[in-house]
């Protein structure tokens, strides 16, 4: 039971759990936990005053409280929570306060939730203490203690829950999964209202990018051109282009002084693979993206919606900018980190121009890899596509096909068949199920469209994260977007959270592979399933996830004193 006086109750949960402001808490109280070194552990602590409003300061006393970040769970409005035809695995389907958004309760981001260093405890309603512990590969083996105060202004203990988190000798191994969560340039620009690759642009880069490494994103969109991604027909995003182009008659020279910038602060943040943005338009490839030369003096966009993808024109260009491109690969040793893309989501009846769009890339990319989100087996057994990235919900023709490396992607229609996903109104667990996935299907890497997307679909304006959720009435909240912007930076949000907890289970299945074999794993995840696990098959419930991973890491742990 929760903890009470008649000034506050209190409850520990797991991650998994979401508090909303307007119900009962039905989860049990969640006190013990384990983790490997080098991962990042959460817990939390609901909270609500029994009687009237009150000013809460929280803190923390535990052997591992350098290691310990303590944050609120905010609210934020969803008008669009999902889509009519949605499944049941779902908490709500109504309008209303979704909890998302981790405000430090220190820092500069603070005052959006509260006074620094307290929380506001609102009777009637639940609300939640995010604790974050960031184990380093040096974190001290054993059990230990964490305890979360809550005191009034005067200093008064009023409630307080205690935590055991038992850590592992083993350390996390590194990621192998290639991680990409799309990154737009263009929506830091348009929020802080800095001029694109400005330093104040580049600064703002570096910090999203930071948090996006920490959580295990290491590919990043790579904006050769302004990407042709969620654009009207014949709209336009802002210009946030790399690649510097000087057009003399049917000649085209390049500069790659941005893009080498580029690099060097993705090599300083730990970023490891670059996907080049698509040289050819969403949803049919039909046209190219917006691309601004300097002719005659002038800077002005020569390629766009205007651009016929399979004329001569074009044609040209590319072959020049490729070979240009390739070259510059080569020189700076970027050969097995660079990925590229034709167009995004072609559909069947797009087929002839990606084919025209394809083999014109292949021409001049050799054996460099093009990845693209599609979900038509076509496109790779006409030889278009070596590197097809089906969504979750189209994947097992694929996997039937036993396509070497393969990546899988969802996004906005993954929500009919208890695909893993992570919008706002699905459980947790529903985010957290994707690494057990990853790990029996073996896939190389995983796609999402939406790490910072802070515009209406088809970017025809930009939106304020904080009060459209959804793009404006058009994808379910949580689709768009896993970070808000804070007054200096990023501010992460519990789905952001649990995704980087589904890519450390991926870890320590692969850890325990190499200690077990591989066989012995897939019995442990599936001992007492009464069907093989799947893409949207698997057990409806987050006490069994948590379950496996403790079981996972109690094999670890017998391993490795029988080694």
């Amino acid at each position: 039971m929760e903890k009470q006086d008649d000034w506050l109750i209190t409850r520990c949960l797991s991650s998994l759990e979401k508090v909303f402001a307007d119900e009962e808490l039905s989860a049990e109280p969640y006190h013990r936990g384990s983790a490997l070194r080098g991962e990042t552990y959460a817990f939390q602590v609901a909270y609500r005053a029994a009687a009237q409003t009150r000013l809460i300061t929280v803190s923390v006393e535990s052997p591992l409280s350098g290691s310990i970040l303590l944050r609120t769970v905010g609210l934020v409005p969803s008008e669009l929570p999902c889509q009519r035809a949605h499944d049941e695995y779902v908490l709500r389907t109504t309008a209303g306060l979704y909890p998302d958004p981790l405000f430090p309760i220190d820092g500069p981001d603070a005052s959006i939730g509260a006074i620094p260093g307290t929380v506001t405890g609102i009777h009637y309603q639940w609300r939640s203490v995010w604790v974050m512990v960031e184990l380093g590969d040096d974190a001290p083996a054993g059990v230990h203690p964490i305890v979360v105060r809550f005191t009034d202004a005067a200093g008064e203990r009023h409630a307080e829950e205690r935590f055991e988190l038992e850590v592992l000798e083993a350390a996390l191994p590194p990621q192998t999964l290639i991680h990409t969560e799309w990154f737009h340039s263009d929506c830091l620009a348009n929020y802080y209202g800095v001029e694109v690759f400005s330093e104040a642009h580049w600064g703002l880069i570096e910090r999203y990018l930071k948090t996006a490494v920490r959580h295990g994103i290491n590919m990043v969109l790579t904006p050769l051109f302004t990407p042709p991604l969620d654009t009207q027909e014949g709209g336009e995003r802002p210009t946030v282009q790399l690649v510097d182009v000087k057009k003399e008659g049917d000649a085209y020279s390049f500069g790659f002084e941005r893009l080498g910038r580029w690099i060097e602060l993705c090599d300083r943040v730990g970023v490891r693979y670059f996907e080049f943005s698509h040289l050819f338009t969403q949803w049919g490839a039909k046209h190219a993206p917006k691309i601004m030369a300097e002719e005659n003096g002038e800077v002005r966009r020569i390629f766009g919606w205007e651009t016929d993808a399979t004329g001569e024109a074009y044609k040209s260009f590319l072959g020049q900018f490729l070979s240009a491109l390739t070259a510059y690969i080569r020189e700076h040793g970027l050969e097995n980190r660079s990925y590229f893309h034709v167009s995004d989501e072609p559909f069947l009846e797009h087929l002839p121009w990606y084919r025209s769009a394809s083999e014109l890339m292949q021409s001049h990319l050799g054996e460099f890899p093009i990845i693209d989100a599609l979900s038509n087996l076509e496109y790779y057994e006409q030889g278009l596509v070596r590197r097809p990235i089906p969504a979750n919900n189209h994947i097992e023709p694929f996997l039937e096909r036993g396509i070497p490396e393969l990546w899988t992607y969802y996004a906005c229609a993954q929500y009919r068949l208890g695909e893993s996903n992570r919008f706002f109104n699905m459980p947790s667990a529903r985010n957290r199920i994707l690494g057990v996935q990853l790990y029996k299907f073996r896939m190389a890497g995983f796609l999402h469209w939406g790490y910072n997307f802070w515009n209406t679909q088809y970017s025809l304006r930009a939106i304020d994260p904080y009060r459209v959720t959804d793009a404006g009435s058009s994808f379910p909240s949580g689709d768009a977007f896993l970070v808000y912007p804070g007054e200096e930076g990023p501010v992460e949000s519990i789905r952001l959270e649990v995704l980087n907890e589904a890519l450390q289970d991926l870890r320590a299945l692969q850890l325990l592979e190499g200690l077990v074999g591989r066989e012995r794993v897939l019995e442990l995840i599936e001992e007492g399933l009464e069907e093989p696990l799947t893409f949207y098959r698997y057990p409806r419930d987050a006490t069994w996830l948590l379950q496996l991973r403790a079981s996972v890491n109690a094999a670890i742990k017998a391993a490795l004193v029988g080694v």
